[in-house]
């Protein structure tokens, strides 16, 4: 399993349209897991938002063309008719989706092979200019019609429609050599049960994975380092700190479902991963209604978890967070400066506060804040956390701290993409509960960092902010966390941002 042998499709039939060759994995070496690690590094583009795009782009492209042409054209001559040409721009750019549609051209694999793609793209665009012709002579509108408004139109809208599916199929063969089309997932559990799962899924068309390994506690004597020519990578520990370290998209347990207390054992480690997480069924005897089951492929799986704001979801939060924190950054410029100001005035040294703190998955970020301490008094791994009358804290600063004013150069950190508005909040390294790190306080601590952490969250406007000093006020605020990841969406979002003034009036526990 060479390097490039890591961008290859599981599925045969994928890997001949990537133009790949078929290695003898039986022959392979394992290969360093910081080698597979490097080949995993790319985000996955979600193949429901990419399809989702390009029907948008060749909607806009039929309907843009459509009405441009009629208002430099047609609308000199007659201007009462622009709902009668609206109409019928907007009949014919659904009607040419429907039929891209019909002809399976929206699907991950239709978008690298041009020639094809094209070809029938054009049948569908000369299908649907046919029909509007057709329905408008039978109809007897053919006269309200601009003969170049319709030859302009088609013509235009297939140069158009060519150029968006050549540019298409370039990406698409870029992004299938970086494996952005492929969710990248790894078998937990060894032996025969993972070697027939595999063997089903080479088998299965239109599957969207590309297998990296297996992960398994079992020793050699009891699992072959290779299965099914895929490497074994490590056990279930090293399992997570792989998917800390590489980017990592599903989660394939081959365990069968009788295996009640070792599946409790193993989710237990990995349901703190951001990543869905399917518990294979294709060898159950014991078969449920066809709904229960998810496929990847022709193979049913049994889901467990759910990756946390993904797809659809992730988009609209990305958006919102960009727009909304690009416009708090420009009106309440005069605030920071105001703030940094008076820090200035109050104290020697910078302005500003970088500290290291744990963001999604466990990743090191540095988050910035307005320096509330004396310079020298500075704290950055927040080994001991701030209390009432700290004398560390400047007067500046004990004012900012109250308010949560200090806060406000994380809005740079949003529009860099550390933070996101609303989200549990980011910790501090050795930040403790009483005496115990918060990782050790709270059995599954590190659920709350499957998503992005936020400038203000759930846990905050509900009065768990601030100082720690018992075990129960962190246990109280994850479990805060943990809520809000369940039920994210974006007016959840609009409701927490709306509340936290009202919650930072309060003041309470924040010194």
């Amino acid at each position: 399993m060479d390097a490039r042998e890591a961008l290859v499709p599981p599925n045969p039939r994928d890997r001949k349209k990537a133009g790949l060759a078929f290695p003898d994995r039986r022959r392979t070496p394992r290969p360093p897991l910081a080698e597979i690690r490097r080949g995993g590094k790319l985000n996955l583009l979600p193949p429901i938002v990419v399809t989702g795009a390009v029907r948008m782009i060749e909607f806009l492209i039929v309907t843009v063309l459509g009405f441009a042409i009629y208002l430099g054209y047609v609308e000199q001559k007659d201007e009462s008719l622009h709902l009668v040409y609206l109409v019928a721009v907007v009949i014919a750019a659904t009607a040419n989706m429907a039929i891209v549609q019909a002809l399976n051209l929206y699907q991950m694999q239709a978008f690298s092979g041009f020639v094809r793609g094209f070809t029938r793209t054009a049948f569908a665009w000369t299908m649907v200019m046919a029909g509007m012709m057709a329905l408008a002579f039978f109809v007897k509108v053919g006269a309200d019609f601009s003969r170049v408004w319709i030859a302009g139109w088609y013509v235009s809208g297939l140069i158009a429609l060519f150029g968006e599916r050549l540019a298409l199929s370039l990406l698409a063969k870029r992004w299938i050599r970086e494996g952005r089309l492929y969710r990248r997932a790894v078998i937990v559990g060894g032996g025969a049960e993972a070697e027939q799962l595999i063997k089903a899924l080479e088998a299965s068309a239109d599957t969207d994975i590309r297998i990296v390994g297996i992960f398994d506690d079992r020793g050699p004597d009891r699992v072959s380092p290779l299965v099914a020519g895929y490497p074994k990578l490590g056990n279930i520990d090293e399992l997570v700190e792989f998917a800390r370290n590489s980017r990592l998209d599903l989660l394939i347990v081959s365990l069968p479902v009788t295996a009640e207390t070792r599946l409790l054992q193993l989710l237990k480690k990995l349901w703190v991963l951001p990543v869905d997480i399917r518990l294979s069924a294709h060898t159950n005897k014991l078969r449920f209604r066809p709904r229960t089951y998810s496929y990847i492929g022709n193979v049913p799986f049994i889901d467990i978890s759910d990756k946390p704001i993904a797809d659809w979801d992730y988009v609209k939060k990305w958006l919102f967070d960009k727009a909304v924190a690009t416009l708090a950054v420009i009106v309440l410029a005069p605030v920071m400066l105001l703030i940094a100001l008076a820090i200035k005035l109050g104290s020697k040294g910078p302005v500003l506060f970088r500290q290291k703190r744990l963001g999604f998955n466990n990743e090191q970020i540095d988050v910035y804040k307005f320096r509330t301490m004396y310079a020298e008094a500075t704290d950055a791994e927040a080994s001991k956390l701030v209390t009432k009358d700290d004398p560390r804290v400047t007067r500046v600063g004990r004012f900012l701290r109250k308010t949560s004013l200090d806060e406000l150069p994380q809005f740079f950190n949003v529009v860099k993409g550390d933070l996101s508005l609303v989200g549990p909040r980011p910790h501090a390294l050795k930040a403790k509960a009483a005496d115990k790190l918060y990782a050790d306080a709270v059995d599954g601590y590190f659920a709350r960092h499957r998503v992005k952490p936020g400038v203000t969250g759930w846990a905050q406007i509900n009065g768990w902010r601030g100082e720690t000093d018992t075990q129960e006020k962190i246990l109280r605020r994850v479990e805060h966390d943990l809520y809000y990841i369940e039920n994210w969406s974006v007016t959840f979002d609009l409701y927490i941002l709306l509340m936290t003034p009202f919650a930072l009036i309060k003041g309470d526990n924040a010194y």
